[in-house]
């Protein structure tokens, strides 16, 4: 198996919790709890999941925004985990970012062409407005906005703009943490086929971060399933909507709405609330909703097992 471009292995977050005048740290936050998972080169990894159940936190590791509290993360076979601040620098021309917000991720006082050609200046590449005019025609931007201010543009552009900021370095690596979710439905396909397009030209791999099921069907090749910390489902695309092995995924699933109001489907209910990942469950996270629990569940904690190629899944079901 070739050399892959991203291998997260155990990785951890804890934030602790501290209350009193004196504040004394009376637990920590499981936000992340022993994630691992590989990326290859010009392959897109789909990460979904509930809200809170630590996508974003994987995400901020990975960009080496926050510390992680145990694990390895490796870009390239370099480990980065404990890199200091001015070894990872130059790092970070391999690895970019897109975030949910384009209006917060830009600089309102900067230029469309000072915004793009930042990261250039950061690692002193030269920079001529050809440069910055051809990454505005590769995002679908018009290059005469290049002289134009981020509020001048629409949600969806400004989208695009961060997009052209990020490709700026041609990294090889791009964590993109719910890039559309903020944007209009037409205007999530359109940036989803440019990010596709982008990907097939320049053989950018994506860390995807998404609530939404289509959008992350359509773009990943693989998809990670995450539930209050930890990964319950790793599978390629097909073989996870085709055959979840999962019933977290199940659910998820079935949830997903159907265009046709008369379609016959089986809903899956989950009863209960998400557990505090402060205090998580005992045995399995997921048996306090599961519908299919079983004794085994509550005390023994289930490990990812391969259940078919490619193809593993953290369930005593599949024992």
């Amino acid at each position: 198996m070739a050399e892959a471009l991203l291998e997260v292995r155990d990785l951890t977050k804890h934030f602790p919790v501290r209350r009193g005048i004196f504040q004394r740290r009376t637990g920590v936050v499981r936000a992340v709890d022993g994630v691992s998972f590989r990326l290859d080169r010009g392959q897109t990894l789909g990460v979904v999941g509930e809200s809170g159940c630590g996508k974003s936190t994987v995400a901020r590791c990975v960009l080496r925004l926050i510390e992680p509290t145990s694990g390895s993360i490796h870009l390239a076979g370099e480990d980065i985990t404990h890199l200091d601040r001015r070894k990872v620098r130059p790092r970070r021309r391999q690895l970019q970012a897109i975030f949910q917000d384009p209006y917060s991720a830009l600089n309102q006082r900067m230029s469309a062409f000072d915004i793009v050609a930042e990261p250039l200046r950061n690692f002193d590449v030269p920079i001529d407005e050809a440069t910055i005019a051809e990454l505005f025609d590769r995002v679908g931007l018009r290059p005469e906005q290049m002289h134009h201010y981020p509020h001048e543009f629409s949600g969806g552009q400004r989208q695009r703009l961060v997009i052209a900021k990020a490709l700026a370095l041609r990294p090889s690596l791009i964590v993109c943490d719910e890039p559309v979710s903020a944007l209009d439905v037409s205007v999530q396909a359109q940036v989803i086929n440019l990010l596709t397009r982008l990907q097939g030209e320049f053989g950018i791999a994506y860390l995807f971060i998404a609530h939404d099921l289509a959008v992350v069907e359509h773009i990943s090749h693989r998809i990670a399933v995450m539930y209050l910390g930890e990964i319950v489902e790793l599978a390629p695309k097909r073989a996870l909507f085709e055959r979840p092995a999962h019933p977290y995924t199940e659910a998820l699933l079935a949830a997903v709405p159907v265009p046709d109001p008369e379609a016959a489907r089986e809903r899956v209910l989950l009863k209960g609330d998400v557990p505090s990942p402060i205090s998580p469950p005992s045995g399995c996270r997921f048996h306090t909703r599961c519908p299919k629990a079983f004794a085994r569940c509550t005390t023994e904690t289930p490990r990812m097992k391969e259940v078919a190629a490619d193809h593993l899944a953290a369930c005593h079901l599949n024992d």
